[in-house]
């Protein structure tokens, strides 16, 4: 009888743990997918905030953003903005244990946006977009700002086959198009993570601003800063057009950038 009640008691005693175990996985279980809908809503909807902290480095406006509930870090490309304003930021890709080598520091975790989005544009579901267009306006094609030329630069031309100047790959666009160059040249602008790339400006002091062949735009993956000297191997396209006014008479994609 004693044996009985003993076994008993086991059974009930693993019932129990088998029980609580359950509900502890089952409450982990949403805890986690809680998380993965935060970051998915994070990568998808605008920064709404006021600007607590803003510096000025490398091309980019980093934006200490106070919220209703955390503070975060925002890049975007260069803007003015005021301590206490408020903004609205367009989404972006969040970034861990960045380190900025202009300003010689290093971000936990930093978010690169598209860019601000105006008060007056920011409708509810329809923030990317403005955001997108935004960006697109400063960074891309005969629609967008094009950096003025910057004086006294005089980059050495690169070395070794398939190197070429500014003007040079201005001049020979046709036939260069969609072949492999080499060029070398100061990044005069830089905006990041539009259309899942960054867009540089290369200049190297050939060509002039008022012919429109003294700036070179390229595409990469890699993340430079204004100021640096950088080669850059990529493929040369004449012609480029991205659609909604945006188009390239000459334009290096798939970048690979080096000091």
């Amino acid at each position: 009888m004693i044996k009985q009640v003993a076994i008993l008691s086991f059974i009930l005693m693993l019932a129990a743990a088998i029980s609580v175990n359950c509900a502890y996985a089952s409450q982990y279980s949403l805890s986690n997918e809680d998380e993965q809908t935060s970051s998915q809503a994070l990568a998808q909807e605008p920064h709404v905030g006021k600007v607590a902290e803003t510096m000025n480095s490398g091309g980019y406006t980093y934006i200490l953003l106070q919220t209703k509930t955390k503070m975060s870090w925002v890049a975007i490309a260069e803007t003015k903005v005021e301590l206490g304003q408020e903004v609205v930021l367009a989404p972006g890709m969040e970034m861990i244990d960045f380190h900025s080598k202009s300003l010689d520091r290093t971000f936990d975790s930093i978010i690169f946006s598209e860019g601000m989005i105006t008060q007056e544009g920011a409708d509810a579901g329809q923030g990317s977009a403005h955001g997108s267009a935004g960006a697109q306006e400063e960074t891309l094609g005969s629609k967008g700002a094009k950096p003025a030329a910057k004086e006294n630069i005089k980059s050495e031309k690169a070395t070794g086959e398939n190197a070429y100047t500014v003007a040079e790959l201005f001049e020979k666009r046709k036939e260069l198009d969609n072949k492999d160059i080499v060029l070398k040249g100061e990044v005069v602008k830089v905006t990041a993570r539009i259309m899942n790339k960054n867009w540089l400006h290369i200049q190297d002091g050939t060509g002039s601003a008022q012919d429109g062949n003294n700036d070179m735009v390229v595409t990469t993956m890699d993340l430079p800063s204004v100021g640096d000297i950088v080669t850059v191997k990529g493929v040369l396209f004449s012609d480029k057009d991205f659609g909604s006014g945006y188009r390239y008479d000459a334009i290096i994609e798939f970048g690979q950038v080096s000091e």
